[in-house]
């Protein structure tokens, strides 16, 4: 299996019948999204929590209540097509599963987050290494002591993804993903993790830590795992998320999110 050969349509055909660990490095060239999906009666409250914090919940698409297929994905299904899901209910976590159809009703509002998996590919054209995908993990995610703005009955702390990046590209690399402000964009950390909360680079909260190799320095990214944060803090009733680090595949072109 070789996921950089993949189409989108053969990544979500894979995710439908076999656990993969993480989608970094899967179809290259193509976006790739996270999931947050919630009852109707929580639609408007999230959806001013993504405008409120663009950063970390950068919207790309909201799917109508009921709706299971997008353009973003043609053919596809939301509630099939990553390859495991987290339940949240009551914002505490119930299941993790490879299919969320049981818990996908006519009354559910899915919201498409931009992930910073979709700015990797042009890190590696720039020759900046991405550890993560060198070493064949899940990028490393951590809850930070940054808090977002509150909206309606949502609130909770960003949560960042890490990549070490050699301290002499750590410039080339805020100015390559400063191009994707649709997928989390520039860093909002460089350096001392403490700064931000986070005790131990070696015990993320999400994913699986990666070796920092001497002379690097870590980077944190604003990551789209921060709505799930918000759920455990915030106890919707139910809340249908992506499993960290595996991803919707979508159709869209990395390219189409490149600003100039």
């Amino acid at each position: 299996m070789n996921p950089a050969s993949f189409t989108p349509a053969e990544a979500r055909a894979l995710s439908r019948t076999t656990q993969v660990p993480t989608t970094a490095g899967f179809a290259p060239g193509y976006a790739q999204a996270n999931l947050i999906a919630l009852d109707k009666r929580y639609a408007f409250d999230f959806l001013l929590f993504a405008q409120r914090n663009p950063k970390p919940c950068p919207l790309l698409g909201v799917l109508e209540a009921g709706q299971t297929t997008s353009e973003l994905f043609a053919g596809g299904d939301i509630r099939t097509d990553i390859p495991s899901y987290r339940i949240y209910r009551d914002g505490q976590l119930i299941a993790e599963t490879p299919d969320a159809g049981e818990y996908w009703t006519p009354d559910t509002v899915g919201f498409l987050i931009g992930c910073s998996f979709t700015f990797e590919q042009a890190l590696l054209s720039a020759r900046i290494p991405v550890a993560h995908i060198e070493q064949g993990r899940n990028v490393p995610m951590y809850l930070t002591n940054i808090d977002c703005a509150p909206a309606g009955v949502f609130s909770g702390p960003m949560v960042v993804s890490m990549r070490p990046i050699p301290a002499s590209q750590v410039a080339d690399a805020v100015r390559v993903t400063s191009r994707y402000p649709a997928v989390h964009g520039a860093p909002v950390h460089v350096g001392d993790p403490a700064a931000i909360g986070i005790r131990d680079l070696s015990a993320p909260d999400f994913g699986n830590a990666v070796d920092i190799a001497p002379g690097t320095i870590p980077v944190f990214w604003a990551c789209g795992v921060t709505p799930q944060a918000a759920v455990m803090r915030s106890k919707p009733e139910l809340a249908i998320c992506h499993s960290p680090g595996q991803m919707l595949v979508t159709d869209v072109r990395d390219s189409f999110y490149q600003v100039p």
